[in-house]
């Protein structure tokens, strides 16, 4: 870490928020960013996008019936896995094999394989690099879910959204780095753990927007307080925390909670405006589908999330689905029905997140915005039932399940990775989290190698030891 000379220069290199970002500037005038990594500035992978919208499905949809198409399923369909392959299973089932609950075809110039679960997806699968060998290192929900968000199994470590804050810096002064747009009916399994900024400093913690008349709890005095008042008291307060900050300049929880009152004085007047869409156009909302049931919620924190972009957010992040367990459930984690399941969810987010491409594109701003698209694993080929029966839903499957991503910096309309003739495992070019994330930070602009902090000794980072670009994927 940078040092000053002398306390006050250390107060004022902390206040401006210097002090926190590796990122000294996101795009020269040569398209090179600059990055310090312990202590030292090394040049940064060519910037190809400079925002991303990360939309993430809790539960695990099914890679055989979205965009890993397998003929062989139909072939081997009430039949049992062939050879002696013996499924290890989250739950021990291993039940007959299944084909998919939906038709597949080929799609656009591309030709790409997509089921008609998307069908509106369907149509912008020329913008979509997809990857159908990905690979998790567990088949338990929350473990798997923390890997997809922080890199690690376990809690207490940045998330992929925090260390974007922390390298790339912040653009504006009156809205959050990185925001998080959570479904209506529930927050994932460990809530707020998911967007936390672990060891990095607090500031770097995603910001949550609800909906209702207080997307962000406490933004807004009460209405009986004089607007004067108001003002005054803030002043007041931040002149004491500043005082109170003098002689505890490493206390980075009483930085950040100054600068989250510095920045809840400007969302009063910006958080109202960019949550406000009457300057968008009835065929945007209709894109969108904000004003249909079934689509309204997860189009409207689309639309959200592109206009955050729009004022200077650099991370997005929207959930797809909630907590497990209970009926109906709400989200992809179809063990009993998912026909039922994945129909409902797909319904929810399909034109949506395919409107969003489609804005993004016709903007001009898919060029240097990533769309990303993942889960925390797929789901098996096979029944989730006891061996030799078959029902309707599918078990855990971190051996081999698909993501995508479109936008800036990368291959269109192209597919990589394979996995077995059923759809089991990933049998070519496995990509791990680890890859996963230093591509996607490598599109931003950053090494992976070299995005670091200190923490128990250790310069720790968003891949761990592991993690290599997958070049392929890029333009």
């Amino acid at each position: 870490m940078r040092t000053h000379e002398n306390r006050r220069g250390w107060f004022d290199f902390l206040v401006s928020g210097l002090g926190t970002a590796a990122f000294a500037t996101l795009a020269s005038q040569d398209g090179k960013g600059r990055i310090m990594a312990g202590g030292r500035e090394t040049a940064s992978p060519t910037v190809r996008a400079k925002r991303a919208i990360h939309i993430c499905l809790i539960g695990g949809y099914s890679q055989v019936d979205s965009f890993d198409y397998k003929p062989a399923l139909e072939k081997y369909h009430g039949k049992s896995i062939p050879g002696d392959a013996m499924p290890e299973t989250f739950f021990g089932s291993g039940g007959l094999l299944c084909k998919s609950y939906w038709p597949f075809h080929q799609r656009g110039a591309s030709g790409l394989w997509v089921s008609d679960l998307f069908p509106n997806l369907a149509n912008v699968v020329d913008y979509m690099t997809i990857i159908r060998s990905m690979v998790a290192d567990s088949a338990n929900h929350t473990p798997a879910f923390l890997q997809q968000q922080s890199g690690f199994l376990t809690n207490g470590f940045p998330s992929l959204g925090s260390w974007l804050s922390f390298g790339l810096g912040k653009i504006t002064d009156t809205l959050p780095t990185f925001v998080v747009l959570p479904d209506r009916r529930s927050l994932p399994n460990g809530g707020a753990s998911n967007w936390g900024s672990g060891f990095l400093p607090a500031e770097h913690q995603g910001v949550m927007l609800g909906g209702g008349s207080q997307p962000i709890r406490n933004l807004f005095a009460g209405s009986d307080i004089d607007a004067r008042a108001d003002r005054d008291s803030f002043q007041m307060l931040e002149a004491l925390n500043h005082r109170h900050l003098e002689g505890r300049e490493a206390n980075d929880l009483l930085v950040a909670r100054l600068r989250s009152y510095q920045l809840a004085a400007q969302m009063q007047v910006s958080i109202p405006e960019v949550l406000d869409f009457a300057d968008e156009t009835a065929a945007t909302l209709q894109l969108y589908g904000t004003q249909h049931e079934a689509t309204a919620d997860c189009g409207r924190r689309c639309l959200l999330a592109r206009r955050l972009l729009e004022r200077g957010v650099r991370f997005v992040q929207i959930f797809s689905g909630g907590c497990f367990g209970g009926e109906p459930r709400h989200g992809w984690d179809s063990h009993e029905d998912c026909q039922r399941d994945h129909a409902r969810e797909a319904e929810r987010i399909d034109r949506p997140v395919a409107g969003l491409i489609q804005d993004l594109h016709q903007r001009g701003m898919l060029e240097d915005t990533l769309v990303v698209f993942t889960t925390e694993f797929g789901r098996t080929p096979f029944a989730n039932a006891p061996p030799g029966q078959v029902n309707l839903g599918r078990d855990h499957n971190p051996e081999g399940f698909t993501v995508w991503m479109a936008g800036g910096g990368l291959r269109r309309g192209f597919a990589f990775g394979e996995t077995d003739e059923l759809g089991w495992k990933a049998m070519s070019d496995k990509v791990s989290w680890p890859d996963f994330h230093a591509t996607l930070l490598h599109l931003l602009g950053i090494d992976h190698e070299q995005l670091t902090f200190y923490h128990n000794g250790i310069q720790r980072r968003l891949t761990n030891v592991h993690g290599q670009v997958l070049h392929q994927l890029l333009a």
